[in-house]
């Protein structure tokens, strides 16, 4: 065998594993970006039960052009408890994609939601910029707190694009993984 013929199988497989590599860690971030997501939406839509979260989304829904209508509809608690209900269910059916994609996209919807309304506090709620360094687009710490949704959202819409494939492809082991 040649130099060259010795050097070209070398280069084929570094290919042919940076390509199995590619495959695996491209996997390893859908898997850790939908069961994450649904993870911190749960963790977040737990805490609503709490009082002092509910006290604390006070702050952006009584400011909320889209949201505030139900501080007269409902308890300060209730309306925190309902928005929690909401997010444990959009995390556990976010979750079974494997099993029942089309309820993942009722979830993946509902996150959706959820992020886009949490989105529009950064427009409605006094306080996101930092005023100490010039106003927006300098955030205070509510902008920060409000401005990671926007991630969330992209994972929320990922997911969602993700389940509708689900939903029309047929199963098989290699496409259920995520």
């Amino acid at each position: 065998m040649s130099y060259a013929e010795e050097e070209y199988k070398v280069v084929a497989t570094a290919i042919e594993l940076m390509h199995a590599i590619e495959g695996r860690v491209s996997t390893a971030g859908m898997i850790i970006l939908r069961y994450g997501l649904a993870v911190v939406i749960a963790w977040i839509g737990a805490l609503k039960y709490t009082g002092s979260e509910a006290v604390r989304i006070q702050q952006y829904i009584s400011h909320s052009p889209l949201m505030s209508w139900m501080d007269s509809v409902l308890t300060v608690r209730t309306l925190s408890d309902v928005l929690g209900t909401v997010e444990i269910a959009a995390a556990v059916l976010i979750c079974l994609k494997l099993v029942l994609p089309r309820s993942s996209v009722v979830g993946s919807v509902l996150a959706t939601l959820v992020f886009l309304s949490t989105l529009s506090f950064l427009f409605t709620t006094p306080g996101v910029g930092d005023a100490s360094a010039g106003g927006f687009p300098a955030l205070s710490p509510v902008g920060q707190f409000l401005i990671k949704d926007l991630v969330l959202l992209g994972a929320s819409v990922w997911t969602l694009g993700d389940s509708l494939l689900a939903g029309r492809r047929p199963r098989t082991p290699a496409s259920s993984v995520t």
